[in-house]
């Protein structure tokens, strides 16, 4: 699941080039790509339905904490649609202008989503805290009813995209539906408090920890797209361990102009220069060298550069690793 396990056989730039053993067309699909229809089809039909339903109640509760969970939701339908958009485009095959295919879609709409979320927050506490100032009764039983509903209705798609948690693609859309039916616990909390007690208040306080919840969730979201579109190390891989295994192969005196980057959400591409001064050791020891990459880093696109002289560094020399 979110790496495809097939061999990866290396790339060598000078005399021999390394034939690949694959066609870039890719099939290590989670969950929620592998069943679009089962899945994202039925976490949008879902939450689409809940939005109109929370947000007529919310309306006719006068609870501002179910319209800022209804436009919480609408964002997440947005967010479903958006990700299953991303994943067709990712399985898209290479073509001349964009020879890697429409891989990097998917860190494009983990950024998007996590932005959008972002946006929503403000708009959520702008109103909360003008609710504060002025509290308006609210019905506090309709208000336990849609919520719980929302549990419900958020718990279930949340559960069905769990199989592709190890894509931040995926995993954006898994989180936000988990925090929301988190959220509409605590809505539905506040609104047996209202019920029993009258304290309106609590309703535009409960808002105001709805947003909370968002920003927690959503910033570590949002950091995390906004590297990978960065080209920044993918999480998870050691960039001086790589290196390290890359100096401690046999041959090897030097390495430089090392870049590792996310081509997706799901796969990770590496290239580097690597000077051997016995020279060239041969197509069938860069496809080692790429198989121990990817068995060992989960690296699975590896293109090596093999140079015979210490003195030809790359100007880029060690500068990515510093």
């Amino acid at each position: 699941m979110g790496l495809d396990l097939a061999p990866r056989l290396g790339q060598s730039e000078v005399m021999e080039p390394v034939p690949h053993a694959h066609d870039h067309h890719h099939h290590h699909i989670p969950l929620a790509a592998a069943r679009p229809s089962a899945v994202f089809a039925f976490g949008i039909a879902l939450n689409l339905g809940f939005v109109v339903i929370e947000a007529g109640f919310g309306f006719l509760a006068g609870s501002i904490a179910l319209l800022a969970d209804a436009s919480h939701n609408l964002g997440d339908v947005l967010s479903l649609a958006a990700s299953w958009a991303a994943l067709w485009l990712t399985r898209r095959r290479p073509s001349r202008r964009y020879t890697y295919g429409l891989r990097s879609s998917s860190i494009l709409v983990a950024l998007l989503n996590a932005v959008i979320l972002m946006i929503a927050v403000g708009a959520i506490m702008v109103e909360a805290a003008q609710r504060l100032a002025t509290a308006a009764p609210v019905a506090g039983g309709t208000v336990i009813v849609v919520a719980l509903i929302g549990v419900v209705i958020n718990g279930a798609t949340a559960w069905s995209l769990r199989g592709g948690r190890a894509d931040l693609n995926i995993r954006s859309a898994f989180v936000h539906m988990a925090a929301d039916a988190l959220v509409s616990l605590g809505v539905a909390l506040a609104g047996f408090v209202i019920l029993f007690t009258g304290w309106h208040w609590l309703d535009p306080a409960a808002s105001l920890v709805i947003a909370a919840v968002i920003v927690v969730t959503t910033w570590r979201l949002l950091r995390q797209a906004l590297d990978m579109a960065l080209h920044a190390v993918p999480p998870g891989i050691d960039a001086q361990a790589v290196q390290d295994h890359l100096a401690g192969i046999a041959g090897v005196a030097a390495i430089h102009d090392l870049h590792i980057w996310p081509m997706s959400t799901t796969e990770t591409a590496l290239t580097a220069h690597l000077v051997m001064p016995a020279g060239h050791p041969g197509d069938a020891a860069l496809a080692r060298i790429a198989n121990d990459l990817h068995d060992r880093f989960a690296i699975g696109h590896v293109t090596l550069q093999v140079e015979t002289d210490l003195e030809g560094a790359c100007r880029l020399t060690d500068h990515a690793a510093q």
